[in-house]
């Protein structure tokens, strides 16, 4: 049964409510108990209560990760332009080919992990952190070989050839962190379905202190000593997390010793399934900020515009880490409870994420619109700069406005094992819809660098409706018998696989 009631006829009555339990011992507590708004709200502060312990962690290891690209952006300033100008070419690289691709991927496993561990098969959780750790690794075979090649790609697409080749070099001191991102992005979602955020938080917080350290030391190797502390920060927070984990233990009740079983093939298939729509839908939105880069450099005066656009996409990066964070606290608290076969709680959960994400999205317009004669000015004094920054910075709030609904549902539709109608929503409405209407409007019509704001604007507000609808229409009974399959295991062959409902 979903959800139940049992009450004793004993001094001490115990309320048992779709899966929870409160102690009433009285007759007046057991009336406001009964009465219907009370218990509502009871359950929507609960499930308020519980997102914020997810995602609040969550959020202030975002923010530590933001300041560590700013630390190394600050270093790469302090060795001159032409280094600065590499480790920014190196970095969106890295970003468009190498870190989307494994940040999407390990998210199929999401809904896998969250749902198996509300089912409480804890074997599946292992499993899973197992395999999808073989399958980045695998993943980043190929990406390792397009890195190593970028200077010949960069070059035949006549980029100066002094900046190319220190990309290069910053490139290839960035290896050791496809392989360290193989197993980290898998380690955060693994305990991230377990509601364990904040150990991942505090080993962030002491790889970003030997972050600083280490850019200290290695100042004296140019951009490529750069590289090698982000590196080698990231192999810490990765050392500082196993052996935190480890000695604590919080990893006992699910933790299973890889086996052979971790090899075959059959078991990789779901998760392939999930990890691939995930990537895509990750990537259509990541791969946006980068063509709208690009497309600045169309516009009359590229140098002011593209300044511009990375100091509002700075920005946007910053305002994120709120929404994001959130999505992914409701994916997992969406998953355990489809996982245990509650489809009111996850339905629950879905409805007051929703809600924190509008309020973020108001906040963040109220906060663009106050600052946009000021924000601008914490980054340049460039009269044009500051002009077009302030020219979007209305703009860039309304897209908050959208942009925060549609990450929370994002969250939403991949907790309940959906990855595919996310992607169909992103490519629908930032390449069907918003790419048309920021060339149409930025060229076509002359609105020029606002137009390709206002473009995205159409892309989030028409991807904020389609995620909004798609949650509406939601059927969580089915999707909790979907989870049920998802985590069910197959033993007609004398295997133990998870299989998937489409």
């Amino acid at each position: 049964m979903c959800e139940s009631k049992t009450i004793t006829t004993k001094t001490t009555m115990t309320v048992v409510e779709d899966g929870g339990s409160v102690f009433l011992d009285d007759p007046e507590k057991q009336a406001a108990w009964t009465n219907t708004p009370r218990s509502t709200m009871w359950e929507v502060i609960r499930e308020s209560k519980s997102l914020m312990e997810v995602a609040f962690p969550i959020a202030l290891t975002a923010l530590i990760f933001y300041t560590r690209s700013i630390v190394s952006m600050i270093f790469l300033g302090k060795l001159g332009d032409v280094e600065l100008a590499a480790g920014s070419l190196a970095i969106a690289f890295a970003n468009i080919t190498g870190y989307s691709f494994l940040s999407g991927l390990s998210l199929g496993m999401e809904p896998l992990c969250s749902q198996a561990f509300g089912a409480n098969r804890p074997k599946l959780l292992s499993l899973t952190l197992h395999r999808c750790i073989i399958f980045l690794l695998a993943c980043s075979i190929p990406i390792s070989i397009l890195w190593l090649n970028m200077s010949r790609i960069f070059i035949f697409l006549h980029q100066q050839e002094k900046i190319t080749v220190l990309a290069q070099n910053y490139l290839l001191f960035l290896l050791p962190d496809l392989i360290t991102n193989s197993f980290l992005h898998p380690i955060r979602v693994y305990l991230r379905a377990q509601s364990l955020t904040h150990q991942v938080t505090l080993a962030s917080l002491a790889g970003t202190l030997l972050h600083i350290a280490f850019n200290f030391i290695l100042f004296h190797r140019g951009a490529a000593g750069i590289a090698a502390a982000s590196a080698a920060s990231n192999i810490s927070i990765l050392l500082f997390l196993v052996l935190y984990v480890w000695i604590s233990g919080v990893h006992k009740a699910t933790w299973t010793a890889p086996s052979w079983e971790c090899f075959s093939f059959s078991g990789f298939q779901p998760l392939i399934k999930l990890a691939a729509p995930s990537c895509v839908s990750v990537c259509l939105e990541w791969w946006w900020y980068e063509i709208m880069i690009v497309l600045c450099g169309l516009l009359v005066d590229p140098t002011a515009t593209v300044a511009a656009m990375g100091v509002l996409i700075q920005t946007t990066g910053l305002i994120y880490v709120f929404p994001s964070s959130l999505g992914l606290a409701v994916s997992t608290r969406v998953g355990n409870e489809l996982g245990a076969n509650r489809p009111a709680r996850a339905r629950m959960s879905a409805v007051v994420a929703v809600f924190f994400a509008a309020v973020m999205g108001f906040v963040a317009v109220v906060f663009a619109s106050a600052m946009r004669h000021q924000w601008g000015r914490m980054f340049t004094a460039d009269g044009d700069i500051l002009r077009l920054t302030t020219a979007a910075m209305p703009i860039l709030g309304l897209c908050e406005l959208g942009n925060c609904p549609q990450t929370v549902g994002c969250g939403v539709v991949r907790g309940t094992a959906r990855p595919n109608a996310a992607a169909n929503v992103n490519l629908s409405a930032f390449y069907v819809v918003g790419m048309p209407v920021a060339v149409a409007l930025a060229f076509w019509l002359e609105v020029g660098f606002c137009g390709l704001w206002l473009g995205l604007l159409s892309a989030q507000v028409c991807c904020a409706g389609l995620m909004l609808y798609l949650i509406g229409t939601t059927d969580w009974e089915h999707q909790a018998f979907r989870a049920q399959l998802l985590t069910s295991l197959d033993e007609s062959d004398g295997q133990k696989q998870p299989l998937i409902l489409s």
